[in-house]
């Protein structure tokens, strides 16, 4: 999947950072491993904003590119 076949969403429409982020599952890239993990982790903020998904990865100890992931899938999510 490529950024362009992303999920997308209605503008008008608002959506949680966390489960738009889950939405990217299929994507390629760190975004999408990022997604796929948040996916499996029932403790996952799903109806979280960024800084909620940053503070679940600290305590669960997460790798610095998973960090840089969040800010990048944040970058993209910010228009909606």
């Amino acid at each position: 999947m490529t950024d362009s076949e992303a999920i997308e969403q209605d503008p008008f429409e608002d959506i949680a950072f966390g489960t738009w982020l889950i939405g990217q599952h299929g994507r390629d890239g760190w975004i999408g491993d990022l997604a796929r993990a948040a996916k499996a982790d029932r403790g996952f903020p799903r109806h979280g904003d960024p800084d909620a998904v940053r503070l679940h990865l600290n305590k669960m100890q997460a790798e610095s590119d998973m960090f840089e992931a969040v800010d990048d899938a944040e970058r993209l999510w910010a228009p909606f």
